[in-house]
């Protein structure tokens, strides 16, 4: 009897040693092209970036090689201009609203269509659609139904029975607005997916026992699936926005940076900055300081993530 459970506990030490180093080899199988790529691709550029960004070079000055070295001063000037500054906070506005309202509606249309019934796959590709269309796209069809004379104040001057003609494309309070709600049109997706996913994962067993002792549908939302998704709406959030953070076609196709400078995102900036004004060093610091300003965002995240989840761990206990 001794023997059997020895050689019981000797099969399943090997199941488990094979089954640790199979996912060791895929997780490593995985991550491979990711790291290939940093290092042949991502690498090369990074370390030629930070070089202009310590040697003042421009392509006026002839060869990069000859570059001076001028050490901080690239960066105290570029930590220094307001341009800059405010080309983060109309970033961080236009990022905040366009997650917002990409959540509000994605979880919206989520909640109605979790749930199965006849013909949802027709209205699971309908809302999925948008996201499917190329940016450049999205933007100059919102510019043909945008123009002061187009289709959207026609149909809100029939809807509201007086003559409408906002001017989306060319008031500067209105223009960054304007791109974010193209931005919540064609990324809305994005979050209903996410939540779809998450409401469909949901445990049964606490909304069910929930129903038996008389709570209601809000209730139940608001005490058990709400707090369960938690985890699922921050990673939601969180990934909406940093891909927010980075948005450039449609700003650019549509304005350019302007009216004026209204529109002038962090993107946008560091374009002008490289490849129209010419200042390559300056555009390089530019860009090291939002990536370091980017990863801190991202260890925040991070962190938050694993504190929901931290919390949903002992939830479940």
């Amino acid at each position: 009897m001794g023997s059997n459970n020895l050689a019981g506990t000797s099969v399943n030490s090997t199941r488990e040693m094979t089954r640790a180093r199979a996912i060791k080899r895929f997780k490593w199988i995985t991550i491979s092209p990711i790291v290939v790529i940093f290092l042949v691709v991502l690498m090369p550029a990074l370390i030629l970036q930070l070089y202009f960004s310590f040697f003042g070079w421009t392509v006026y000055l002839g060869s990069w090689l000859d570059a001076e070295f001028v050490g901080f001063e690239i960066f105290e000037e570029v930590l220094t201009d307001e341009r800059l500054g405010w080309a983060v906070i109309r970033s961080l506005y236009f990022s905040f609203g366009s997650t917002v309202g990409c959540f509000l509606v994605g979880f919206g249309l989520a909640l109605l269509m979790y749930r199965p019934f006849k013909g949802n796959a027709f209205y699971y590709i309908m809302f999925i659609i948008p996201m499917l269309t190329v940016p450049i796209v999205v933007a100059y069809t919102g510019e043909m139904l945008l123009y002061q004379n187009g289709p959207i104040n026609g149909i809100l001057s029939s809807l509201l029975g007086h003559d409408i003609k906002v001017s989306w494309l060319a008031d500067a309070d209105i223009a960054l607005t304007t791109v974010m709600i193209m931005e919540i049109w064609n990324w809305t997706p994005f979050s209903f997916i996410i939540m779809i996913a998450g409401l469909a994962s949901l445990p049964k067993e606490p909304q069910e026992a929930a129903q038996i002792l008389g709570a209601g549908k809000f209730r139940v939302f608001f005490e058990i699936q709400l707090p369960l998704l938690r985890p699922v709406i921050l990673l939601a959030l969180i990934l909406r926005f940093l891909e927010a953070m980075a948005e450039y076609p449609k700003i650019w196709s549509l304005f350019q940076g302007g009216p004026g400078s209204v529109t002038e995102t962090i993107p946008v900036l560091i374009y002008l900055t490289t490849w129209n004004y010419f200042e390559i060093s300056k555009g390089a610091a530019q860009s090291y300081v939002v990536m370091i300003l980017m990863i801190l965002i991202v260890l925040g995240a991070i962190w938050v993530l694993r504190r929901e989840k931290t919390n949903l761990d002992q939830m479940y206990k």
